[in-house]
Parts: C-alpha cells; structure tokens; sequence
C-alpha cells in the first residue's frame, strides 16, 4: 500500500502561481511513477504531469506544459507540482497518483493504483 497526502492549494489571481506538495509513504513507493491529475466540475478527472524517482522522463499535458513543473525529492519523499502563469481554467481539484511506468499509458487514470484525497485550486480572474 502507499499513501498519498496532498497539500498546498488554495486560492490565486490569474497570472499567480502555487506549488502542490504531496507527501509519499508505503511499500516499495519509489518503484511507482508520480502523478498528477485534477478534476474540474462536471468534468472528468484529466492527466497533468507524470514524473519519476529514477530520474525518468517527466511529460505534462499540453495545457499546462511550460508553465507547470513536476518534481520529486528522494529525501523528504514527496513529489511536487510547481504552478506558474495560473489560469482560471486550471481551477480544479488536484490529485497525486502513483502507479505502474508506461510509455503508452502514463495519463491514463487506469495505470495508477494508488489516489490521494485531492487539494483544491482556484484561479480567479
């Protein structure tokens, strides 16, 4: 099992910027990619940005790449998701997801087994 506990979102104006965190804990954790999803409203949960604790590719979804950065940190064992240029179309709720390495698969909500409890994000205007 691994847990996931994210934290860090809140409210912002456009134009401003927030940085996720999401804590890691569990077995055998740092074998699984690192996601992030978010949700929005009547709308269904979308791939943001997958990273890795190996040093693997980091890939982001076209709405947020060059203004989102994913990371990790081997040593405070959390994975994070640094937000810039924020628009009120990223207002969403953002979830940390860990699962199985895929080249194919990786925004897929199937590939990942593991779902934090999400942190909310609003972008205002």
């Amino acid at each position: 099992q691994v847990q996931l506990v994210e934290s860090g979102g809140g409210l912002v104006q456009a134009g401003g910027s927030l940085r996720l965190s999401c804590a890691v804990s569990g077995r055998a954790f740092m074998g699984y990619a690192m996601a992030w999803f978010r949700q929005a409203p009547g709308k269904e949960r979308e791939f943001v940005a997958v990273c890795s604790w190996s040093g693997g590719p980091t890939r982001y979804a076209d709405s947020v790449k060059g203004r989102f950065t994913a990371s990790v940190d081997n040593v405070k064992n959390a994975v994070y998701l640094q937000m810039n240029a924020l628009k009120p179309d990223d207002t969403a709720r953002y979830y940390c997801a860990a699962g199985g390495h895929s080249d194919n698969l990786y925004a897929a909500l199937t590939t990942y087994d593991f779902w934090g409890q999400g942190t909310q994000v609003t972008v205002s205007s």
